[in-house]
């Protein structure tokens, strides 16, 4: 028996609790598990090693042991250090030589280790079934040490051989090294997570790396790659369903506009004021529709990477005062002036005029509209080294903080403004954002709501050195 006790005592790790819930003995497996010394224990409440949490389990084991039954289950202990370690304990009660209940003894076995192993397994085996693509690499070696289902049977590499690759075998037989030079700059900057789109093997992923470092290595990459080839296929027969009824639309509208226009102009007489009236209502619509499918038709050549430009070397400060003789009409239609400043001396650029002017005119057009009669609108460029910068300032009621964020989105609709009752598509930002951005520059905003808005882009002037010397009629597809 006394053998019995002692290999007892040596496996389990043991403490005696009396009917008040107060620690009477410890064995010394106790106190090297959890790291307190036994005067730190002996006399302390038992809740001691309990958290908050499983307080409700503590009254549930002593309700039970109060009936004379014994009682079983899991239970977390706190340790010394703070670290919980989760036990197997069976609680039995113990009684005094009258019967009565005198407190009880708690045979407790680690099974924390067991459990993360079942958690880790459990993990795996979802990972596995996964649809994407999991990865996990090594930081220092970039050899691979996981690989689920979907990745192995899209690179060919089994459980058996794929430990010994790394990312430049992937790189080399995807012919893609973006993934490779994503998780050495994560490396080297230091920071936890990248996400970007990229092709491999021939289909089109949303890669998320995350950098899990462990202790003092160097860690490892945990690799995730959506697959969105499907939905890029939809996207683009969307894209282009929508640009053939736009081409067959425009050319009909085009037609119906400018008739309406000659009818306007008197080419066919004196018309009835009411009959004039209903007329000028259609032909601002036809605009409306003609400006959206324009709009539309961009936005497909922009997300197929055909939107072109004809680069030339220009004038900037001509170009600013052409724009805003050109929408002269805004002027008359909104009751606003718009002035032209700091383009008295020639600034040169090679860039597209044509498109320069779209995006000067959009700006021009959302100033106009959210300015009262009477205000001033200033079209203003300013010339440093490196770049040219070009504004259109309003003093119209701002864009809300909260909303910023949606200005060059598709279709964005501020809360104080309505784009039935201003007009609009809410597509000419989003254009003027890929075109700017095509031409090497950069388009942003500064607003303060209640006092104005000012729109600007940049236009490089490096790059237009290089440019300078291509002939003017070039044609440059938007990458």
């Amino acid at each position: 028996m006394a053998q019995r006790l002692k290999a007892f005592d040596s496996h389990a790790i043991v403490n005696i609790l009396d009917t008040g819930g107060i620690l009477t003995q410890v064995n010394d497996r106790f106190i090297e598990l959890t790291g307190y010394a036994r005067d730190q224990l002996i006399g302390q409440p038992v809740s001691m090693l309990y958290n908050e949490r499983s307080r409700e389990l503590a009254a549930e084991m002593r309700a039970t042991l109060m009936q004379g039954k014994t009682w079983q289950g899991e239970t977390p202990l706190r340790c010394a250090d703070g670290r919980v370690i989760q036990t197997q304990c069976t609680v039995m009660p113990l009684f005094d030589q009258q019967g009565a209940w005198a407190g009880s003894i708690s045979a407790r076995t680690d099974v924390t280790h067991a459990n993360e192993l079942l958690a880790e397994r459990d993990t795996a085996e979802t990972l596995y079934e996964l649809r994407d693509d999991i990865w996990i690499v090594d930081a220092e070696t970039l050899r691979f040490s996981y690989m689920n289902r979907v990745a192995m049977s899209r690179t060919g590499w089994r459980n058996d051989s794929y430990s010994e690759r790394t990312l430049q075998d992937l790189a080399e037989k995807s012919g893609n090294q973006t993934v490779l030079e994503a998780c050495r700059n994560l490396s080297a900057s230091g920071k936890g997570m990248t996400q970007f789109d990229t092709e491999i093997m021939g289909n089109h992923f949303q890669v998320t790396i995350k950098l899990l470092p462990i202790g003092g290595t160097a860690g490892r990459f945990l690799i995730m790659m959506h697959d969105i080839t499907d939905i890029i296929d939809e996207e683009r027969m969307k894209s282009e369903f929508i640009s053939m009824v736009s081409h067959e639309l425009r050319s009909p509208l085009t037609s119906i506009k400018g008739s309406m226009g000659l009818l306007l102009s008197r080419a066919a007489g004196e018309l009835p004021s009411k009959a004039r009236a209903l007329l000028e209502i259609s032909h601002r619509n036809a605009d409306r529709l003609v400006l959206i499918i324009n709009d539309i038709l961009d936005l497909e050549k922009i997300s197929n990477g055909r939107l072109e430009f004809n680069l030339q070397k220009i004038d900037i400060s001509e170009l600013l005062r052409e724009t805003s003789a050109a929408n002269a009409s805004l002027e008359q239609r909104h009751g606003v002036r718009i002035q032209v400043e700091n383009a008295d001396a020639p600034m040169q650029v090679v860039t597209d005029p044509n498109r320069v002017i779209q995006v000067l005119t959009n700006f021009l057009s959302n100033a106009a509209k959210f300015s009262k009669p009477g205000e001033r609108i200033v079209i203003r460029a300013q010339e440093t080294d490196d770049e040219l910068r070009i504004s259109v300032s309003d003093r119209g009621p701002g864009i809300p903080a909260s909303e910023e964020h949606k200005v060059f989105q598709r279709f964005a609709d501020l809360s104080n403004s309505s784009r039935a009752e201003k007009g609009g598509t809410g597509l000419g930002l989003s254009v003027c954002k890929a075109i700017v951005e095509n031409l090497g520059g950069k388009i942003g905003f500064d607003s303060r709501e209640g006092f104005g808005t000012t729109f600007y882009f940049t236009l490089p002037k490096k790059n237009s050195l290089v440019a300078a010397e291509e002939p003017a009629s070039l044609l440059r597809e938007a990458s």
